[in-house]
């Protein structure tokens, strides 16, 4: 048996985000574009000589991007929009970044969520196009690591069946064309890797992993059989991640040369294949043995254990030991960080930690002698250090947890009770109009927040300054008449991270960086202990905004589900005593809101749906959970108090039920980038509560003009009542410049006026 240590890919940011500080500067015209891909290229190579470095044997290229790989490929077959007057060849940078932001005449491409992680990608569009290869990107990036370093890299791309699946705008019928204008393509993009001397190529198949029927089986065997006809000589690793392989026989007799397997998140799946199945002798297995997205350290003797269970049940002709997905999902090291309690630091793995244990792993397989000193019993210990640290033992929080009850889930009255007690309590007029919660985090805000954190700024000096710049917005809010105003939450960075910091149990690190989306990059939060409520975290400022003006002001909280999944969780407990945990502290925050006079709550749940299992059969008893953690926060309210909640980016259309369950007063959902899908949905699948469709992009710095929101509101009414739907934004403003934010908000308030007068003369005709 051979042993090869490879990754499926590695973080692009850099230590120090570089990645993003260039990108970002690029487009602020700081950076010419001559300079921008010389800092580029100079972070790529980084990157591998990092892997070569730390010893890892097959050394991946193409997991390298620009903004997204999923936009990548499309713009390599030239799948460009056509709003964006795209004429052919080489997708210029403007294009390419005007696709995944949008500009100043068109909108950008959807985002949504990568599979059920919390990274976005750009969803491609066909339109049907006459495609073509533009740039072979995975070929420059191959010749690039040959030229630097001399090394026969691994290619990867993403994979054709699942690049055709995430697409959208075919039909069953177009589909068969968009599939004979693309396979052609990747096999030219192949073709030409196997002609520059690659001697395997990764192709990732993520989609394999779903709920796939017998038409989508028949399918993968096409492109498959095309391709391997094609290009007979390409070596192809058929790469899978994120769950259990779904119809194992069938994809095993593919004609590909080897399969990639997650024996972490999909280890009873896979085992149980190997088991009932076995693996094709004359083939390749690589394993996913490391978690790769999480942040523990892996016991190194139970995934030796592992290797070798899978390596007597498949007769492998070889293994390639890699972490389970793409490492881009993890920080980079922990080298960076000097604040962690040590016995946190200790049990903790990064992206380099994690290259390290591969390797170390790897060696002790090819050790058949015993001729080499290995530590694999160094990581139990660290492991059970953490186990038994004293902030994982409160007896009280896991009692509370235990003792929860039916009636701790449930609103004092049904909604349509509540419904009619609210819209007299707070008087609103027909399409409120509000925000989301954040406003635009000027260079002042940062300043003064960096200042204040390296202590060169007094407490009640930097709380002068936000309580300035949350009285300037209030103003702002009142000039362009918006209804329900939000403070601006100028005191936070991330929405995870501030309240995490305010409860117990959480650990936040100093570099530890992960991207979201584009180059918006996040620190989850580290949750290690037991988390419980210690103090009122949202209500001075909340309060202070409040008292400033006579309009409503929301309380915002960040809900369970999202402090759960948007951080790195301890796995010695389950998730749901987790998510449990939090609600019961947040409940208390609620509840301190409401005493302190705060009519409207929002609990954002934003990562409400990325929880979800990758397969709809297994969705019940996450939701169970997921669903009563929030309403655990947020049910001993009174009537009188409207709770909110907000989600952002991702499929709704599936998804309307476990919504109206949650049993929020209203809901703000992003549609500006996919409001005619939703809409269509609600046509099928009406919702009855209070619903706010976010009317416009902020995740693009062009302002809407009123006539278009004006149409999105419109169509809105085609499936909602007028008394149902709320107005704002798609998602909070923290990102956004204040000229576009103020311009922006302005035209949103004046369709606004327009669809309350023509509402009014169609009811006074």
């Amino acid at each position: 048996m051979t042993y090869t240590s490879t990754l499926i890919g590695y973080p692009y940011i850099g230590e120090d985000r570089e990645w993003k500080k260039a990108l970002e500067a690029f487009w602020r015209h700081e950076l010419s574009e001559v300079d921008f891909q010389v800092k580029i290229k100079n972070i790529r190579l980084s990157r591998l000589e990092k892997q070569l470095q730390l010893g890892i044997d097959m050394v991946t290229v193409g997991d390298f991007t620009y903004y997204d790989r999923m936009l990548d490929t499309a713009v390599m077959f030239g799948l460009v929009p056509k709003r964006f007057n795209w004429q052919g060849g080489k997708v210029d940078l403007h294009t390419y970044y005007s696709i995944a932001r949008g500009n100043k005449t068109a909108v950008a491409s959807e985002m949504t969520k990568w599979f059920n992680t919390n990274y976005h990608y750009i969803v491609p569009e066909f339109e049907e196009q006459t495609l073509q290869i533009t740039e072979n990107k995975v070929l420059a990036d191959f010749l690039e690591a040959k030229e630097a370093y001399g090394i026969i890299a691994k290619p990867t791309l993403i994979g054709p069946y699942t690049f055709c699946k995430l697409t959208k705008g075919y039909n069953k019928v177009t589909q068969v064309e968009y599939l004979l204008a693309i396979l052609p393509l990747y096999a030219q993009v192949l073709k030409e890797l196997v002609n520059a001397g690659a001697n395997w190529i990764q192709l990732e198949e993520p989609s394999l992993v779903t709920t796939l029927d017998e038409t989508e089986i028949k399918l993968v065997q096409e492109i498959y059989a095309q391709l391997a006809g094609a290009v007979p000589e390409a070596k192809i690793m058929l790469q899978t991640y994120f769950e259990a392989l779904t119809s194992y026989e069938a994809i095993m007799a593919l004609p590909v040369q080897g399969f990639g397997l997650d024996f972490v998140h999909g280890y009873k799946g896979n085992m149980g294949s190997l088991r009932q199945f076995g693996f094709p002798k004359d083939k390749v297995l690589a394993i996913g043995v490391v978690n790769g997205r999480d942040i523990w350290r892996s016991n190194l003797a139970e995934v030796n254990s592992t290797i070798q269970a899978i390596e007597t049940l498949s007769n492998a002709v070889a293994l390639w030991i890699q972490p389970s997905s793409n490492l881009q999902h993890v920080p980079i090291t922990t080298s960076l960080e000097n604040k962690l309690d040590p016995v946190l630091k200790n049990a903790l793995s990064f992206a380099d930690e994690k290259i390290v244990e591969i390797v170390e792993v790897t060696k002790f397989r090819r050790d058949k002698d015993g001729s080499t000193i290995h530590n694999l019993s160094e990581s139990m210990k660290a492991i059970e250090a953490l186990k038994n640290h004293p902030i994982r033992q409160n007896q009280v929080i896991h009692q509370a947890v235990q003792t929860v009850t039916i009636q701790d889930f449930e609103r004092h009255s049904d909604f349509s009770h509540r419904q009619k007690i609210q819209q007299q309590a707070l008087g609103l007029p027909l399409f409120p109009t509000t925000t989301i919660g954040s406003f635009p985090q000027s260079d002042e805000v940062k300043r003064n927040r960096n200042a204040w954190r390296k202590k060169q700024l007094s407490n009640e000096a930097y709380e002068a300054f936000i309580e300035l710049e949350t009285k300037r917005w209030i103003d702002i809010q009142e000039e362009l008449d918006i209804d329900v105003l939000v403070h601006g939450e100028f005191e936070r960075t991330d929405m995870v991270e501030y309240f995490g910091e305010k409860l117990t149990g959480f650990a936040f690190t100093e570099k530890a960086w992960v991207v979201s989306y584009g180059s918006r990059c996040v620190k989850p939060p580290i949750i290690y202990g037991d988390v419980a409520w210690a103090a009122p975290i949202t209500v001075k400022e909340s309060a202070y905004a409040q008292s400033l003006t006579k309009r409503f002001v929301k309380g915002m909280l960040t809900g369970p589900v999202t402090i759960l999944n948007w951080s790195f969780v301890r796995d010695d407990l389950s998730r749901k005593d987790v998510a449990y945990q939090i609600a019961l502290a947040l409940r208390k925050e609620v509840e301190a809101l409401e005493n302190a006079g705060i009519s409207i709550v929002q609990v954002d749940e934003p990562a409400l749906r990325e929880g979800l299992p990758l397969r709809k059969e297994d969705w019940g008893a996450y939701l169970d959970w997921a669903v009563n953690a929030f309403k655990l926060a947020t049910s001993s309210v009174k009537n009188e108090t409207q709770i909110h909640t907000h989600m952002c980016y991702c499929e709704f259309n599936d998804f309307i039920e476990p919504i109206s369950a949650l049993d929020a007063d209203v809901i703000s959902i992003e549609t500006s980038r996919s409001h005619g899908e939703l809409i269509s949905s609600l046509q099928v699948n009406p919702y009855k509560k209070g619903i706010g469709l976010g009317v416009y992009d902020i995740h693009s710095p062009r302002v809407p003009g009123e006539e278009e929101i004006l149409g999105i509101m419109r169509d809105s009414l085609q499936v909602l009542e007028s008394n149902q739907f709320w107005v704002n934004p798609d998602c909070g403003l923290k990102t956004r410049k204040e000229t576009e934010t103020i311009a922006a908000l302005a035209n949103m308030v004046e369709a606004t006026k327009s669809l309350r007068k023509e509402v009014k003369q169609s009811i006074t005709r």
